[in-house]
């Protein structure tokens, strides 16, 4: 028997046009049993990748009043997750939400670039703080860019080896992180993968990705907020990995069969059914 949904504050940014952050965040979630409470870090009329100029309203003085109304409300969250945020300030609002819910599970997803870029958004200090909120995380989720900014490291043009994905993961969770999971990795010898790494067990995970042959926005929101849920109804972190990886490939391959612009993103409406059966489509294997 289900027992009460989760309830997950999700600290992202809002845009009305393209699908992305929250607006791929409350559906995956919902579908998967979490209720979301969304607090927007800034609203924007589409995401930035591609509309040309964006109108954008910064919620910076929105996000510490609406935590000093839950404490009020003694709303206990089971779940806190941090996403795209607009400036440095609300690094420091993330941790006072991190600190006033220490029972809470604490994710990260470092959003702060792809491609080996930088977001346009996104300041350099915001970049170097970022690790502040990686230190205090239960579970990060950064794609191959954020990874290699969050250590440091030049962005791997070439496949890396098993040995050297192994150690961007260990190093990752050792800032910080029990649990560290980076999207969209080019192993040598394999195709695109995401992998993962649990490091109270010492586990380390693979789940291969079939390549579609386009770029599609928000597909790391939607994995992440699929991992989360997953593992939020009890799933082991290999099982949440193929959920969440086994979802991103029935959206991208239904939206390519429909020729969807790319811009607008995953056509995850017909595919939110899949989420609520306990059917998985993807094998994982040790990395």
């Amino acid at each position: 028997m289900l027992g009460r949904p989760k309830k997950v504050a999700a600290i992202h940014d809002l845009s009305g046009f393209g699908r992305c952050s929250l607006s791929v965040i409350l559906p995956t979630m919902s579908a998967m049993g979490s209720q979301v409470c969304p607090i927007p870090t800034a609203v924007l009329s589409t995401h930035t990748g591609g509309f040309g100029d964006v109108v954008i309203r910064d919620l910076t003085d929105y996000t510490i009043p609406s935590y000093e109304h839950y404490k009020r409300l003694q709303i206990n969250f089971d779940c806190i997750y941090s996403g795209f945020l607009a400036s440095a300030n609300q690094i420091d609002h993330c941790r006072e939400f991190f600190d006033g819910y220490k029972d809470a599970l604490k994710v990260v997803d470092p959003v702060m670039g792809n491609h080996g870029k930088l977001y346009r958004t996104y300041t350099t200090e915001m970049k170097k703080r970022m690790c502040e909120l990686v230190e205090i995380a239960d579970i990060i989720t950064p794609n191959v860019t954020e990874a290699s900014m969050l250590l440091n490291e030049d962005y791997p043009v070439s496949p890396m080896t098993s040995t050297q994905a192994k150690s961007w993961l260990v190093r990752l969770a050792e800032i910080g992180p029990s649990i560290v999971v980076i999207t969209g990795i080019v192993l040598a010898g394999a195709e695109k993968c995401n992998i993962g790494y649990d490091k109270n067990s010492g586990a380390f995970w693979r789940v291969r990705c079939d390549y579609v042959p386009v770029h599609y926005p928000g597909t790391g929101d939607i994995y992440a907020s699929v991992l989360i849920g997953a593992l939020l109804r009890g799933e082991s972190l290999p099982i949440a990995m193929n959920r969440a990886t086994g979802f991103i490939e029935l959206a991208a391959k239904t939206t390519y069969g429909y020729g969807s612009e790319p811009r607008e993103g995953l056509m995850i409406e017909p595919c939110l059914e899949w989420l609520t059966s306990n059917i998985t489509m993807k094998d994982y294997t040790n990395l």
